[in-house]
């Protein structure tokens, strides 16, 4: 029978186990807090980090979660909830002379939660030590586990001893340090490999389209990017302590903030940050330090000056973007600070930047749109202009636009051969941002329907095709989960269809999918992806997994047939690619 529960001590619990003559703990949970398999017990310890800490490995009860009973414990369910084992971070167990209530019986079930009665306690490193011939290896091993964890070091991670600027460069370009071609090699393997596991995932729902490498269709090299110093068009600040401490530090973050040690290192020596932005960040430094307003590095402990984003195009036009936290300032007090900004800017040592545009954002969010909370312009023109393939393209503040201008222009003009569209084709531009895929590409096609979600990059696709003299494009604004399943459904034109997606990372919604599975009249879709082994990777499943009436699945699925990437971010390990799905 069961030892019984007997005495109230809040302070901990034991798991035990009878072995011979000699109790051993077995703890019914693993390292992620689930129960092992046999464990009868609707309560069960889980290993506590230090007191007071919250987030992984603390124990449900003092986070204060209902603990998820265990199937199969029958009317143990009903038991109450107890507070962890832990003591100060570790495991403890009770005495020798606590054995016989602690002990349970080699046949029973793998932990049963007691009350110890007794107050002589011990760690439990101390019991197992005093039990001869036990291997206690179970809470050694795990320890060991987690102590070569920390200390391996990973990917992109300086070697102790290198300076911040090292440190910054291998955590934001860690391949700046090897010849480009060697660069390209990388990316090479390293898109493979997604392409294996595409193909091994594939066949695991019955789809056998591997090749005799192993890949799920043919790859071809990667696409050097015709610039590969300075090439970024959008660059994005922090504002954080820098490695002298001082808060009011412009630059880019090393470290997480899960471990607490960032550290915001200045962009000066960046080989993919062109000049412009880096005297831009100079210059919002040296402002925010003469300001006797605080930076805002953590929301609840106030400060106001955040993050400043700049955008440059080949036209020699520069936009800036400084994101303000207003705090419980006052309308008066705000006005000030705006017009402290702009006078520096336009007359001040921030002149020098010469910038087209000059926006303020009061934020307290971490990112927000124009629609829930406007951008402010301070000074300047309200838009700033590229050219790409021959067309001008107007560029919002927070408009997509391809970070590499002159990789977009290699970029579209391979979509421009894969799409094979003929004088009849409709192109669905999905995820079409200001419109530059379609807009390059209507010459080629009958007609172009484009969809984005942010309501000014749909204003400035329309002023780009009615000042470019292009007439038959149309866009929509909204999200594509919301728009494409409407205007699919009421297709009935025969005109061939031609998709091309060009999501975030955070890849298709499943009722775009499934819109596009469903509509018989797509034959061809270019899928472009600058994180294939994300959430994208989901979405290549979705297109080509068999029918499912269950997922409403309905349509003939497509088959990857080539795969081309494009290198838009050198000296990083990220790559645009460029996925050709028929059917």
């Amino acid at each position: 029978m069961l030892p019984p529960r007997v005495g109230v001590n809040s302070r901990l619990l034991a798991l035990f186990r009878r072995v011979g003559s000699q109790p051993v703990r077995i703890p019914c949970s693993d390292s992620r807090g689930e129960a092992l398999p046999g464990c009868r017990s609707a309560v069960h310890a889980q290993r506590a980090a230090a007191p007071g800490r919250t987030g992984a490995g603390v124990c449900r009860a003092r986070r204060g979660e209902r603990v998820r009973p265990i199937a199969g414990a029958g009317k143990r369910r009903a038991l109450r909830r107890e507070v962890c084992s832990c003591r100060g971070g570790g495991w403890w167990a009770c005495c020798a002379a606590c054995r016989s209530a602690a002990a349970l019986l080699p046949t029973m079930a793998l932990s049963w939660a007691l009350r110890l009665p007794c107050r002589h306690l011990c760690p439990l490193s101390a019991l197992l030590s005093s039990l001869p011939g036990r291997d206690h290896s179970l809470l050694t091993e795990k320890r060991a586990a987690k102590q070569k964890e920390k200390k391996k070091p990973r990917k992109g991670c300086s070697l102790p001893g290198s300076s911040w600027e090292e440190r910054l460069a291998n955590a934001v370009t860690p391949l700046w340090r090897l010849p480009y071609q060697e660069q390209l090699q990388v990316k090479y393997e390293s898109q493979r490999k997604i392409l294996q596991t595409l193909a091994s995932r594939l066949k695991e729902l019955g789809i056998d389209v591997q090749q005799p490498d192993g890949l799920c269709c043919p790859l071809q090299p990667v696409v050097p990017s015709p610039v590969i110093t300075g090439y970024r068009n959008k660059s994005t600040f922090s504002v954080n302590r820098g490695p002298d401490g001082n808060p009011k530090t412009v630059g880019l973050y090393v470290g997480t903030g899960r471990a607490r040690n960032i550290v915001c290192v200045k962009a000066n020596h960046m080989e993919n940050i062109p000049s412009k932005h880096k005297q831009v960040a100079q210059c919002y430094e040296d402002f925010i330090r003469c300001s006797p307003l605080d930076s805002c590095l953590l929301f609840h402990e106030g400060g106001h000056w955040r993050e400043l984003v700049v955008r440059t195009t080949s036209r020699g036009h520069t936009m800036a973007i400084v994101t303000f936290h207003p705090q419980d300032l006052g309308q008066e007090a705000l006005a000030m600070q705006k017009a402290l900004l702009k006078e520096f800017f336009t007359c001040g040592p921030g002149r020098v930047c010469a910038l087209t545009s000059l926006y303020f954002q009061e934020s307290t969010m971490t990112r927000c749109s124009h629609e829930q909370s406007p951008f402010q312009l301070l000074h300047g023109e309200p838009h700033i202009f590229e050219e790409v393939l021959g067309l001008k393209f107007r560029i919002s503040p927070d408009a997509f636009f391809q970070v590499n201008t002159d990789g977009a222009e290699v970029l579209y003009q391979a979509v421009g051969e894969l799409i094979q569209a003929g004088g009849d084709t409709v192109l669905l531009d999905i995820c079409c941002g200001t419109g530059t895929i379609g807009l390059s590409l209507a010459h080629q096609v009958s007609k172009v329907i484009g969809i984005e979600v942010v309501a000014k990059a749909i204003e400035d696709a329309r002023w780009n095709a009615a000042f470019n003299g292009i007439s038959n494009c149309e866009f929509h604004g909204g999200k594509a989960e919301a728009v494409l399943p409407q205007l699919l459904s009421s297709w009935e034109s025969p005109q061939p269809l031609v998709a091309v997606v060009n999501p975030s990372r955070a890849g298709l919604h499943y009722r775009v999918v499934r819109a596009i599975r469903n509509c018989k009249s797509i034959r061809r879709l270019l899928y472009i992806s600058c994180k294939p082994e994300g959430e994208a990777m989901r979405n290549f499943l979705e297109l080509c997994c068999p029918p499912d009436p269950r997922k409403k699945l309905a349509g003939e699925p497509f088959t990857p047939t080539l795969v081309i990437p494009f290198d838009m971010f050198p000296h990083t390990v990220h790559c645009e690619l460029v996925l050709l799905f028929t059917r």
